[in-house]
């Protein structure tokens, strides 16, 4: 296999894409090992970092936020809300609509989870400059575009 191609120095497409997975799959492990540690699921983290931020939103919204399907968010919502994180309240101007919030204790509990969550993140991150935390920030959002907008090669025919 050729790590990188003839132009000097440069690292061929496949070995970066590589390098990229296996970069994400070991945050990820690290990350959720550290939340499932505080006593929650991804999902579940996922919500309520969600409603931190953004405050109270429908089931749907928080569900295109964290990218789960309708019936693992009802899960989630229900998980959280048995252990008073949540609640489900009306809209006030639209009563067809429900919103989920946070409770007080769901608040102060995901500030918490969130600022080890950062801390942990850090932690990570802290082996980069912050010239090489620049670049690679750039460089990802270029290649995330690029393959949004890309359109996949033809099927060979062959095949």
């Amino acid at each position: 296999m050729t790590i990188t191609s003839p132009v000097a120095d440069r690292i061929a497409a496949p070995r970066l894409w590589l390098v990229l997975a296996r970069a994400h799959g070991a945050i990820a492990s690290y990350i959720e090992g550290s939340i499932v540690a505080q006593g929650l699921g991804l999902s579940d983290f996922m919500v309520l970092e969600v409603l931190l931020h953004k405050g109270p939103m429908t089931i749907s919204a928080i569900g295109e936020k964290v990218l789960l399907a309708s019936a693992s968010m009802t899960s989630a919502i229900d998980r959280l809300e048995k252990r008073e994180l949540v609640r489900r309240t009306n809209c006030s101007s639209d009563r067809r609509i429900r919103l989920v919030e946070l409770t007080c204790a769901g608040a102060q509990f995901i500030k918490e989870i969130y600022a080890r969550h950062e801390k942990d993140l850090e932690h990570i991150a802290s082996a980069l400059s912050d010239e090489e935390r620049r670049v690679l920030y750039e460089g990802l959002k270029k290649i995330g575009m690029a393959a949004k907008n890309a359109v996949p090669t033809e099927k060979c025919k062959s095949a």
